[in-house]
């Protein structure tokens, strides 16, 4: 995969090089995450927020999307990088491991303010929003969201990740949510699906002995209505989902089972479902971001289990 507009963007950077080497770098020196880290040469070799998004976006089909949720949460668009994490949701633990590895730029798949358009003013006063803005600030952090087009790229960025963590990138149809696999029984799928993903714990409605080799795989939140329509045009062995809600997927399949269909239900959790497409973003990302520091942190399982 080539890198869109190389030469321009290393042209400007050699320019801005020079620039620096005749001043001294000291236009740099105030920049959030550049003041203590490399000789200013080396700050000259980095991307602008803007540049790492537009690099992006130039791989996605069909270009950019309008409306979307992919949008800069915090930051500006022109502070320079010093590294990028990629991660699920940028939780406050997230955070503070960006800042330990001196990393000023987040890429999250999630929501940074616990709504799904990061509205600021969704619950009005939230301390807990703002202290984590106020951390964010502190540390001239960026976070921009990258869910709406890893979703549209091709083959879709999670399902890939996903699906590549599993040893399954052979039974991958780029258009197709259905998978089919060598015959496991529903017990020994949910145990694959937490030995290769590391989650701790997955929920099923059905027979543990069921037979599954056709599966609909659907990592991550994607509601009742696409839920149940996948099943219902698909008549799959078994739905895998990343959460559902309980009162519309998993009553639909309870009473599906009830009435002698055959599809089965493995909940994973949302995070533990996708987090593999994001740290597969690291991979995808270096070519087109040479010379820059790029690494996954996971955001993990919110829930223990007792």
């Amino acid at each position: 995969m080539d890198s869109p507009s190389s030469a321009n963007l290393w042209e400007r950077r050699a320019f801005l090089a020079t620039t620096l080497k005749a001043a001294g770098g000291s236009t740099l020196l105030s920049i959030p995450g550049f003041a203590n880290n490399g000789s200013a040469l080396e700050r000259a070799t980095a991307f602008t927020v803007q540049e790492v998004i537009d690099i992006i976006l130039k791989q996605i089909p069909g270009g950019p999307i309008s409306p979307t949720v992919d949008t800069l949460k915090c930051g500006k668009p022109e502070q320079l990088v010093s590294a990028v994490v990629t991660t699920m949701f940028p939780t406050i633990p997230v955070i503070e491991g960006a800042i330990q590895q001196g990393a000023n730029f987040i890429i999250a798949h999630e929501p940074s303010f616990y709504n799904h358009t990061d509205d600021l003013a969704w619950v009005p006063e939230n301390a807990v929003m703002q202290k984590k803005r106020d951390l964010l600030n502190k540390h001239g952090l960026a976070i921009w969201r990258f869910h709406d087009h890893w979703h549209r790229y091709r083959p879709d960025g999670i399902n890939y990740g996903v699906l590549k963590e599993l040893g399954w990138l052979s039974y991958l149809r780029p258009d197709s949510r259905i998978i089919r696999i060598p015959p496991l029984s529903l017990k020994d799928l949910a145990m694959k699906f937490k030995s290769s993903l590391g989650i701790t714990h997955v929920r099923i409605i059905g027979n543990p002995q069921q037979s599954c080799e056709r599966l609909a795989l659907l990592e991550g939140a994607a509601g009742g209505q696409v839920q149940i329509g996948l099943v219902e045009k698909e008549h799959p062995d078994v739905l895998v989902v990343g959460e559902v809600h309980e009162w519309e997927t998993a009553e639909y399949i309870r009473d599906s089972l009830a009435l002698g269909n055959k599809t089965s239900l493995i909940v994973l959790g949302h995070g533990v479902s996708e987090e593999p497409g994001m740290a597969w973003l690291v991979e995808w990302l270096r070519p087109l971001l040479p010379r820059l520091q790029i690494s996954h942190i996971p955001s993990g399982d919110p829930f223990q289990w007792w």
